[in-house]
């Protein structure tokens, strides 16, 4: 059984971390049936909209409040990690259903999301901290947006959004490689190992970790391609989408 957070600490796997968990399991579901009934009508895209205005006000509340001059810091203060740019294009598939962004809104919120949620920071902080509201609020918004056009109103990744995804993590990861060089932070992870227990301790030291991490991460998206690729019941609207 799980412990309760001490100390004003999240603990990972305490009561809290499973509840949030279990939050997050009974709204994927919900949304996805709402999803299922929204397909093809004019309350998908009321629902889808509504759902991106709430992601994107909370995600800029967050912003504003991180460039306060009594919170500035250059190291955090930035939206330059990519679960920054993944609630950007999150707001903007929700909003549009333009393929490209419900691509990038897959992949990356499909797979480092879930990670982070997972295997939060160890030295994070516990309810009702605003970094932990931050933090929660925004993963699982992200992911059930994610969920909700994928399993709900029936979009799908091609081959070719594979390799839009390859093509823009990796401009990412080397401007924002040089920035962290030049000013002496470490968004990403890029450039040093993160204080924390982490995933990225079992994948050597730096910099091989980085080319271990982006092979995983190849491998990940590759294999939650190819279900979809090689299936025959994509919807016709969002195959045509794909090709545009």
């Amino acid at each position: 059984m799980g412990q309760a957070d001490t100390a004003g600490t999240f603990t990972p796997y305490g009561v809290s971390h499973w509840v949030l968990l279990g939050v997050f399991a009974v709204g994927a579901l919900l949304l996805v049936r709402a999803g299922r009934r929204h397909r093809g009508t004019r309350a998908g895209g009321l629902f889808a909209r509504a759902f991106a205005v709430s992601l994107g006000l909370f995600a800029v509340a967050m912003q504003v409040y991180r460039v306060l001059p009594s919170q500035w810091n250059i190291g955090v203060s930035l939206p330059l990690h990519l679960s920054d740019f993944t609630w950007i294009v999150a707001v903007y598939a929700l909003w549009t259903h333009r393929q490209w962004a419900y691509s990038l809104t897959y992949y990356w919120g499909l797979t480092l999301n879930p990670q982070a949620m997972l295997t939060p920071a160890l030295d994070a902080p516990s309810f009702p901290h605003i970094d932990f509201v931050d933090f929660w609020t925004q993963h699982t918004l992200v992911v059930w947006a994610a969920i909700y056009l994928t399993w709900g109103l029936g979009m799908r990744p091609v081959w070719r959004d594979f390799a839009t995804v390859v093509m823009v993590t990796t401009v990412w990861g080397v401007a924002v490689f040089w920035f962290n060089r030049v000013t002496g932070t470490n968004y990403g992870f890029l450039n040093a190992k993160p204080n924390n227990p982490s995933l990225l301790d079992v994948m050597g030291p730096w910099p091989w970790y980085l080319a271990v991490e982006f092979v995983v991460g190849l491998t990940a998206w590759a294999l939650i391609t190819w279900p979809w690729a090689h299936s025959t019941g994509i919807p016709a609207r969002w195959r045509n989408s794909a090709k545009s």
